[in-house]
């Protein structure tokens, strides 16, 4: 979510600007969506015109009339909202509550603990460029005739937005640098992928490859041996001035004649694919990490010949009876996930992180480009992306593993109609991803639910049809009531008085001078 802060000091141009037709004629059915509650319950969210949008603006600025005070470099505090067009369009309710949230934490609502500042936040369509967005106008004069604290309010906003990505389970920017989770597409990696003939770009079916991989590695030397059979280039990242310590590593297509290598670091791809990250899935024993070190020599020698040191299991075709074996792993853990609460990221983030790597290798197996079973793996994904200070879980008894599902699903087969107990597993995964759905709705994650929800209807009903029907199996892409509260129904309730404070120039002292900018006075 992009957001851009202006100045000014014209609270009725701005208005009938944004009740207008734009400057494109790209402003359609103008209206607000939240302010403050006097405010908003008096104009409501009926269509602006200019003679409403003039009194609204008179209605705002009447602080500032009444005190009689100045801000330097102007009493109207402006910001956008933007989603990237790729996003689509949230509801009006989706956005009231973003606009709330926004502007209590910059401090301008009673929220701060001062009196509030008038504010409306207005809609009026799609940009020129398709992005779904909106206006939050702000008068900078508090209700009492103090000022607001604008005091490195640009990057306040960014942070802010940044936070309400993060809950809202909105697309996360490229341009937050280090905070980004799942990484962007580039114009450059699409035209290379235009040029190779590919529908997806590198970083993706990197990520999808490497998700899979690890996910259905018992340690590290596997995690090696099994990148390579899927046939990506791997060099590790040794630390400075050693050669058996492996700090990080990356990836690459295999290159087409005449062209050159592009690497990936697997903190590129996802902030859950660093080499530290997939290490606290593995056993760390001397033994276990001689046999990564072997690997990774092997193949820094010579990324693009490497052969194997200690071929493993991943040479081998799982046995029938493992099916059953890891499908009642999956129902376990289903099972545990009742019990934990939605607000610890860190243990649903375990939890989601291996049903996504069990997609991705299924997906890896049967999808030559990656389809609805990369897409459903990326999207779970989402929810394994956590900062540090979310790193540590609170769980008290593990979670039941389910990383031996990837191995399994890396030999499902790849043609002709289903068996039974493939069809019993992808009952059991389907499940759990409707549990990290359900956890997302809990904690108020609409849209991030929502993109589970989608990730797991009709996108995979050609994975659907070529499994036997089993009796009982729920819908999962049916919405829970979570769900239907967090997308639709009536805009959350407003805090304040929904009739105007009476002003009472008479009762602060406040100086006429003009104050340093982001000081309150």
């Amino acid at each position: 979510m992009m957001p851009n802060v202006t100045r000014g000091d014209r609270l009725g141009g701005l208005l009938t600007y944004l009740a207008g037709e734009g400057r494109r004629n790209e402003h359609t059915e103008p209206h607000l969506v939240n302010g403050d509650s006097a405010t908003f319950t008096f104009y409501g969210d009926a269509e602006l015109d200019r003679a409403t949008a003039l009194a609204i603006a008179r209605d705002l600025d009447e602080p500032r009339t009444a005190f009689g005070v100045e801000v330097p470099g102007g009493h109207v505090w402006h910001c956008s909202l933007s989603l990237r067009a790729e996003e689509g369009q949230l509801s009006d309710e989706a956005w009231s509550r973003i606009a709330q949230q926004f502007v209590d934490r910059m401090g301008f609502t009673e929220a701060s603990g001062k009196a509030q500042c008038r504010w409306v936040a207005v809609r009026h369509g799609l940009s020129a460029a398709g992005n779904d967005h909106i206006h939050i106008a702000v008068n900078l004069i508090r209700e009492d005739g103090t000022k607001a604290s604008i005091h490195h309010d640009y990057s306040r906003a960014q942070r802010i937005a940044r936070e309400l990505e993060q809950e809202h389970g909105l697309q996360v920017l490229e341009s937050r640098g280090s905070d980004m989770a799942m990484r962007g597409e580039r114009p450059g990696e699409r035209a290379t992928a235009e040029r190779r003939g590919d529908t997806s770009v590198a970083s993706v079916r990197l990520e999808r490859t490497v998700r899979a991989a690890a996910a259905a590695s018992v340690d590290e030397g596997e995690f090696v041996r099994r990148l390579h059979q899927a046939g990506v280039v791997v060099r590790p990242r040794f630390a400075a001035d050693r050669d058996d310590v492996v700090a990080g590593y990356s990836v690459a297509l295999r290159p087409q004649p005449g062209e050159s290598i592009v690497w990936y670091g697997g903190g590129r791809l996802a902030r859950d694919l660093t080499l530290p990250r997939l290490r606290d899935g593995w056993p760390d024993t001397p033994t276990s990490a001689q046999a990564a070190v072997d690997e990774w020599r092997a193949t820094w020698r010579n990324p693009l010949r490497y052969s194997p040191v200690a071929p493993g299991r991943e040479q081998h075709e799982p046995g029938p009876d493992l099916w059953r074996e890891y499908t009642e792993d999956v129902a376990a853990l289903r099972e545990q996930l009742r019990g934990i609460d939605p607000h610890d990221r860190a243990t649903w983030a375990h939890a989601a992180r291996e049903t996504s790597g069990a997609f991705a290798a299924w997906s890896q197996r049967l999808e030559v480009e990656p389809g609805p079973l990369a897409d459903a793996a990326r999207t779970l994904a989402r929810t394994a992306q956590l900062r540090a200070r979310d790193a540590a879980p609170r769980r008290t008894s593990p979670l039941r593993s389910i990383a031996g599902v990837a191995s399994l699903m890396a030999m499902a087969s790849t043609g002709g109609q289903g068996t039974v107990a493939e069809a019993m597993l992808f009952r059991q995964l389907m499940r759990t991803a409707q549990a990290i759905h359900d956890m997302h709705s809990a904690v108020e994650e609409a849209r991030r639910a929502a993109q589970i929800r989608d990730a797991l209807g009709a996108r995979l009903d050609a994975v659907r049809t070529r499994l036997p029907e089993l009796a009982g199996t729920p819908s999962t892409g049916s919405t829970t009531e979570a769900v239907q509260r967090a997308t639709a129904g009536a805009a959350p309730a407003r805090p304040g008085s929904p009739l105007p404070t009476p002003l009472n120039p008479q009762r602060p002292n406040v100086p006429t001078t003009k104050p340093e900018r982001g000081i309150e006075r």
